[in-house]
């Protein structure tokens, strides 16, 4: 506001510049779903490394492919991901009843049953006590893992039970009955009943049901409250329906679903294509990938096991972003596979040929690159279907801008709607694109031939300002993969030489 002026002299004011920075967002958090004998199962886990799955689900599990999916994932270039903890009926936690208090698991699953309970009471001031918790006690491996001191079971003390031990811990208090301490255990008191419930496998029953349940809560309908993901990769899940589901809700999230072949396919039975219920109109925000991939499985003694391939497939994206950006295609010699050691259905040049025309991302091996991916377009580039959105880069590309710029012109919101509030708008957003342009992300030699932003009174009319609307128009030149080399060759010889 002006300086309001009361006495003859200088007077210094400070002006905005009207400079708000739009940040790029993350292309490539991944959100895995699948079966685990451990882990939260009430909300999506942040997971930032291969221990941290390790610590927060148990790691690899020869009856799940979830883990699998997330460590090749991590193998080949994932920085961070999602993951959701599906589990089967008659899953339970682990428990242990000490006088009035009742300690159980965090979650569900025969793992709790490894703990046990040590509490010891305060000689000093017999109304706290501390609770240790113990990692198979009576083994080699036994170890304290956590201890909470100074406890009560005063529902008014600060350092109540039940406000002190919460669903961040391994384990954690389910009830209070009273408000009976629990005498000196002496010997750790093991936790008992955990279980781990069924076993869910991809493209049963069970698994889809609770994969994508009625009602749109647990399962993928989890991964509404996380702040953002890209990517989304169910490891095993092939069935057309489910995938279709899938596929609209990352149409609804601005995100990205890498689909699975069947385990057993062969150029027989995909060259038709792919299902057509992922075909339509929620097909552009997807891709799918054939054949599986065979590698070394770790609990098996390294012996070869098939693989789906979402898991490699999602680190390639993940690395190439990285390393060129997500307008760079994830395909090609650069995107190579790490930890496969061979494809299930080893591919031709004329077999790619009749199955990259109909929108099938073929998995190849080759002499001198070893095993790549060798395809880029999303379930709408089938050539006879002609969309805009052929490409995984150019539609990755457009999702990027829309989160973006979603996200860097929430500023605008009631600002007022006029000449000013526009010149802004184009400033900031036409950094953002120069910047984008200057990395090499459109076609185009200039910025006016690669994009252009338009926030004005044409965009923005008198109704629509009546209407509190102000309207901004982006475009792009999307740089489109270089599918097809073609190298013409010509002989010279004999040609007079002027």
């Amino acid at each position: 506001m002006p300086v309001a002026v009361s006495y003859p002299g200088v007077y210094i004011e400070e002006i905005p510049s009207g400079v708000r920075t739009i940040t790029g967002v993350a292309t490539s958090i991944a959100a895995f779903i699948g079966w685990a004998a451990k882990g939260p199962t009430d909300h999506a886990e942040l997971i930032l490394s291969w221990s941290d799955f390790e610590r927060q689900f148990g790691g690899l599990d020869v009856n799940s492919l979830l883990g699998y999916g997330v460590y090749q994932f991590f193998l080949n270039g994932g920085q961070q991901c999602y993951v959701i903890r599906l589990v089967g009926a008659g899953n339970a936690p682990a428990t242990v009843t000490l006088a009035d208090l009742v300690l159980s698991a965090a979650n569900p699953g025969l793992w709790g049953n490894d703990y046990a309970i040590t509490i010891l009471a305060r000689t000093d001031d017999p109304t706290r006590f501390r609770v240790a918790v113990v990692y198979k006690p009576g083994t080699p491996q036994e170890a304290t893992v956590e201890t909470f001191e100074n406890l009560s079971m005063t529902s008014t003390d600060s350092r109540f039970v039940k406000l002190v031990i919460n669903e961040d811990s391994t384990i954690l208090a389910a009830d209070t009955t009273g408000t009976t301490q629990p005498s000196d255990t002496g010997s750790p008191q093991p936790l008992t009943g955990g279980l781990d419930g069924t076993v869910l496998q991809p493209d049963t029953a069970g698994f889809e049901t609770a994969l994508v349940p009625g009602g749109g809560t647990g399962g993928v309908f989890l991964l509404d409250h996380v702040d953002l993901f890209n990517l989304l990769c169910v490891p095993g899940e092939t069935t057309a329906t489910v995938l279709a589901s899938l596929e609209k809700y990352c149409h609804d999230h601005r995100a990205f679903l890498i689909a699975d072949c069947d385990s057993d396919a062969s150029f027989s039975s995909v060259q038709g294509g792919p299902p057509t219920q992922l075909t339509g109109v929620d097909g552009l925000n997807a891709a799918f990938y054939f054949p599986w991939l065979n590698a070394p499985d770790p609990m098996q003694e390294n012996r070869l096991r098939a693989f789906p391939p979402c898991g490699f497939i999602a680190g390639i994206y993940a690395r190439t972003d990285s390393s060129r950006g997500v307008w760079k295609a994830p395909a090609g010699t650069e995107a190579s596979v790490t930890g496969a050691a061979s494809v299930v259905v080893p591919l031709t040049d004329k077999e790619n040929g009749v199955l990259n025309p109909q929108a099938i991302n073929c998995v190849r091996n080759f002499p001198v690159y070893g095993i790549v991916a060798w395809g880029a377009r999303t379930l709408n580039g089938n050539d006879q279907i002609g969309s805009e959105w052929k490409y995984i880069p150019v539609r990755r590309m457009a999702l990027f801008l829309e989160e973006s710029l979603y996200r860097g012109t929430k500023w605008v919101v009631f600002e007022p709607n006029d000449e000013p509030l526009w010149a802004q708008i184009r400033l900031n957003l036409g950094a953002f694109m120069q910047g984008l342009f200057r990395q090499g992300a459109f076609q185009g030699k200039t910025p006016q031939e690669a994009y252009f932003v338009k926030c004005d009174k044409e965009t923005t009319t008198q109704n629509d300002i009546n209407l509190g609307i102000v309207n901004i128009l982006v475009g792009f030149a999307p740089l489109k993969p270089a599918e097809f080399v073609i190298i013409q060759i010509q002989q010279m010889a004999g040609q007079i030489a002027t």
